[in-house]
């Protein structure tokens, strides 16, 4: 049977047609506030809010934003932070430790003494390699973890738990969670960045930015490290910034009105939040990434002139630029691909950690000198390290790589209301293995959500019949020794 298209009279579709129209320049003229104040989520009463607006934190936070410098495939922490005095003059002698890592469980192995030689800095007296001469000068800003553990010494999983907190997919990660509780200072720009390095993404791929059970919108979004930083950025040709404007406007009524008349599904609700955010993001993002603005000084600063660390030098920037705009996480990955292209040194250690090192000392350095005078490193935590350490003897009969170690490795914290010039746990004599205070992932985590005024039993995420948490079902204490 065909269907009959004339069963509305000649004046129900002049009714019908007219009210859309004047509903459609009603809705400009009236503008979102009205329209959102009628707006009602889902359930048809609860008033609609957008799920990237900022939320009210548990507790008043020292922390607004992180930076988590990731040294993607894993740093030697006894050639970097963790001294080791003990291990010169044991070169190539064969001793009984327990390791496990790529090669699998071992009982013996070479001893690879350290390569670098260390010096004390700072009022604390740190011990620091040559390989950061630069970093070692601001040591008394710094909280350094010795004692961390994780549960995978493989890539893959290592990377996920330290980004997700499990060492399988699916999980909502960090940057995420903060974004979840918190919600975003900027409408205009996203709430959570990631800058890959330009040799290649990590292992696992977006499923260590990704949003996990949670909506899209709590996800990661890539800016590049060279060229333009967010692809398809640039108004197109004809259209000036108030048509762009207009268009926004018209797309924020759209939202605002059918949430009004109809309740705002939570799958419609992500993704007219994701083209809003593209929108704003065309007339706002540019100017936010544009490092031009910067002084020369500051340039000279980062070393953004020196081939040698340009590129994590425009991140660590571009990274100070976001947190001063309002971005909640922002992630840096130094180290892409495989092998050599990260500090995966299973060959060559002095050759791998030599070139990383030198890209990434310099800027990182500048880093938390640049934050610390505009200000802002008491509200900005920076995080450094990658999914584990590397064991302290040789991965093969002969050279100087070093395999992965889960069992006791050093990350560090700076900013955000941390402890500097502290030191807390240790690895034995030889950095094989933590042995005072050992640290999970997990109390990393804790204490990150914790500065940022987030308790993390408190913060959950109901999925899959349980309220999910980062921190895991038996939850997590944060790290009270790095607390100021």
């Amino acid at each position: 049977m065909q269907p009959n298209f004339c069963q509305r009279t000649r004046r129900e579709f002049l009714w019908q047609a007219g009210g859309g129209f004047t509903g459609v320049a009603l809705a400009g003229l009236l503008g979102s506030d009205f329209l959102a104040q009628q707006a009602v989520a889902a359930d048809g009463v609860t008033k609609f809010q957008s799920p990237l607006a900022p939320k009210d934190p548990h507790h008043a936070g020292k922390a607004k934003s992180v930076i988590f410098l990731y040294m993607y495939g894993g740093p030697s922490h006894i050639d970097t932070f963790d001294y080791k005095p003990s291990m010169v003059g044991m070169d190539n002698r064969t001793i009984s430790v327990k390791t496990f890592g790529r090669g699998g469980h071992k009982n013996q192995g070479r001893i690879v003494e350290p390569r670098w030689k260390f010096k004390q800095y700072g009022e604390c007296g740190k011990w620091v390699s040559d390989l950061f001469p630069n970093l070692a000068q601001h040591v008394d800003d710094i909280a350094f973890l010795h004692s961390m553990t994780a549960d995978s010494p493989i890539h893959g999983s290592a990377m996920l738990q330290m980004n997700t907190g499990k060492i399988l997919s699916g999980s909502p990660c960090l940057g995420s969670w903060v974004n979840y509780g918190l919600g975003s200072e900027n409408e205009n720009l996203p709430g959570f960045v990631v800058m890959l390095d330009p040799r290649g993404g990590p292992i696992s791929g977006a499923k260590n930015w990704a949003s996990g059970y949670m909506p899209a919108h709590y996800e990661g979004t890539i800016f590049r490290s060279k060229g333009t930083p967010i692809l398809d950025l640039a108004r197109p040709a004809g259209l000036s910034e108030a048509a762009q404007r207009r268009l926004l406007d018209t797309l924020r009524d759209y939202n605002d009105e059918h949430a009004a008349q109809h309740g705002m599904n939570q799958a419609l609700a992500s993704r007219i939040a994701s083209y809003e955010l593209a929108f704003k993001m065309q007339a706002t993002a540019p100017e936010a990434t544009d490092l031009s603005q910067e002084p020369a000084a500051i340039q000279e600063l980062y070393g953004l002139n020196d081939p040698r660390c340009s590129t994590v030098a425009r991140q660590c920037i571009l990274a100070r630029r976001l947190v001063e705009r309002g971005v909640r996480f922002v992630q840096i990955y130094s180290g892409g691909a495989h092998n050599d292209d990260n500090w995966d040194a299973h060959g060559d250690l002095v050759a791998n950690h030599n070139l990383h090192a030198g890209e990434t000392d310099k800027p990182i350095a500048a880093l938390i000198a640049d934050l610390k005078q505009r200000g802002l490193l008491d509200s900005t935590l920076i995080v450094w390290g990658g999914e584990f350490g590397r064991q302290p003897t040789a991965e093969y009969a002969e050279g100087t790589g070093r395999d992965h170690n889960a069992f006791g490795f050093t990350m560090w914290a700076a900013g955000g209301g941390i402890r500097g010039g502290v030191s807390v746990g240790k690895t034995d004599e030889i950095g094989s293995a933590a042995v005072e205070k050992p640290l999970h992932v997990k109390h990393l985590h804790a204490t990150i959500l914790h500065q940022l005024g987030l308790d993390p039993d408190r913060l959950t995420y109901f999925y899959g019949g349980l309220d999910q948490k980062l921190v895991g079902v038996e939850g997590a204490e944060p790290i009270r020794e790095l607390i100021a």
